[in-house]
């Protein structure tokens, strides 16, 4: 029997392809929506704009697809002159969903009070009465191989995954969205948390040198911009003076020490760039007396016994840090937030096998996010939100024999841009990249004039590396940050 093609079955056919085509590809690339929150007890119109914005190659052809959720405030007459705020986090690898979700934009996870214990799932988004939105506009950046954004075309998205690679596509980005929203007027910010400091350090000094674009600011939050802080090696203990600080605020919050924290920790610093750093240089050269004498200094910041830090040669590491400090209650500590304590799964170990603060989070971001992008703003896709990824490994670090640091970039965007100014957000029990590291890094930038360090502030929270989880800290970081941005 033969089939014969009819006029009728074959448009049938066509039409069939090409429902199937739709639904396989098209999916909308822009979504907006209006809607309203009370921050300060004011109510806030404004509206929400996820997206995908494509990087172009010189070729005019698709090297990459970056999403992103921007939120402006409606009914500014001067809209063109308002604050804009481009945040992103770090990993590498992590999309920008913890700021998004957890401190800045409209809508946020609920936590507990302190951020220290899980709520039963499922958890959606309430209202963000800390947002920032009424004084500034957002855009929530996803790094390629992150959240939705990806390589496209002939691109490898290998060329995204590396230091100066995703400086680069993360600086078109901005270039392109300022110019496409017509923003070149606006007052620019930018906000990197953990190795977020890493690309906004970069990109300050990037765009300003490619695209002639000055900042007005740059907040690193929990940030680091050398790598060398946080990266103990053979004959390189630097490391271990950056951490000691924190592990002394841990320790007081965990009622191991006692006294006034903040003089305490001030106390711990000092004793971990002098006394104890000179006994670190000296290697296995140290007599056996010195040790002990540091040992038992170590211990009174700690609580732990000098004992411990005679075995270890001086050189206890924030890992073993957090299993030792309660271990005689079977608990192990997190590393983003030290304050935060759960059951140790192999008490014999010396090190955790898991980090307690990043279980609080994880489960809760990842079901707000995805439920708020898909049933809030009707994003549809075939992909899974990538919050923390490992697709971006191998990362290039760009650098032959030495360690990422953006030091000299930062100078470089303070020296040529003279109005640029600085805010460091640090938190006390944070054991991912504790506070010291940026300490030490900002009073090494030698190449800015004395009075340029004017325009570089700190600021502390009492929590850890996500301070904001903790709601007393939420609201601080808000009070900082409007004040920074006015």
């Amino acid at each position: 029997m033969r089939f014969v093609f009819t006029p009728l079955l074959f448009a049938l056919l066509h039409a069939q392809e090409n429902n199937e085509e739709k639904k396989k590809d098209d999916f909308p690339s822009v979504i907006t929506k209006q809607d309203t929150v009370t921050i300060a007890g004011k109510k806030i119109d404004y509206k929400v704009t996820a997206s995908t914005l494509s990087l172009k190659t010189a070729k005019d052809e698709d090297r990459a697809s970056i999403f992103h959720v921007a939120y402006e405030r409606i009914g500014m007459s001067d809209r063109h002159k308002r604050p804009i705020v481009f945040a992103f986090n770090g990993g590498p690898g992590s999309s920008a969903v913890w700021l998004h979700m957890g401190a800045l934009g409209p809508r946020i996870v609920p936590t507990s009070p302190n951020g220290t214990k899980t709520l039963p799932p499922p958890l959606t988004v309430k209202e963000n009465p800390q947002s920032i939105l009424d004084v500034a506009d957002i855009v929530f950046i996803d790094p390629v191989s992150t959240g939705f954004s990806r390589a496209e075309g002939k691109t490898k998205a290998n060329e995204f995954h590396g230091v100066n690679g995703d400086i680069r596509s993360v600086g078109d980005f901005i270039r392109r969205w300022v110019t496409e929203n017509d923003r070149w007027a606006s007052p620019k910010y930018l906000l990197g948390e953990s190795y977020g400091g890493i690309r906004a350090a970069g990109l300050a000094d990037h765009l300003q040198d490619e695209f002639g674009m000055s900042l007005n600011g740059v907040v690193l939050l929990s940030s680091l911009i050398d790598f060398r802080t946080l990266r103990s090696n053979v004959a390189d203990d630097l490391s271990y003076s950056v951490f000691f600080p924190g592990l002394t605020a841990t320790s007081h919050y965990h009622k191991k020490i006692q006294g006034n924290r903040n003089d305490l920790v001030e106390q711990a610093r000092t004793f971990a760039f002098g006394t104890y750093s000179q006994a670190l240089l000296k290697g296995a050269a140290i007599s056996a007396k010195e040790k002990k004498t540091v040992a038992d200094q170590m211990a009174k910041f700690t609580g732990l016994p000098a004992s411990l830090f005679v075995e270890t040669n001086l050189r206890l590491t924030s890992t073993r840090f957090r299993k030792e400090l309660l271990r005689d209650e079977s608990k192990v500590l997190g590393r983003f937030d030290a304050r935060i304590a759960w059951p140790a799964t192999s008490p014999e170990s010396d090190y955790p096998t898991y980090d307690p603060s990043y279980s609080v989070a994880y489960g809760a971001f990842s079901t707000a996010i995805n439920d708020y992008l898909s049933r809030d703003l009707g994003w549809e896709g075939h992909h899974p939100y990538k919050i923390l990824t490992s697709d971006v490994r191998p990362w290039d670090w760009g650098t032959s024999n030495s360690v990422v640091n953006m030091a000299r970039n930062l100078e470089s965007a303070m020296r040529e841009n003279p109005d640029l100014r600085i805010l460091v957000m640090c938190g006390y029990t944070d054991l991912a990249t504790p506070p010291a590291n940026m300490q030490y890094s900002i009073d090494h930038l030698f190449n800015i004039p004395n009075e340029r360090r004017k325009a570089i502030k700190f600021t502390w929270y009492e929590a850890g590396h996500m301070f904001y989880l903790n709601q007393p800290d939420l609201e601080k970081m808000r009070t900082d940050l409007v004040e920074f941005i006015k």
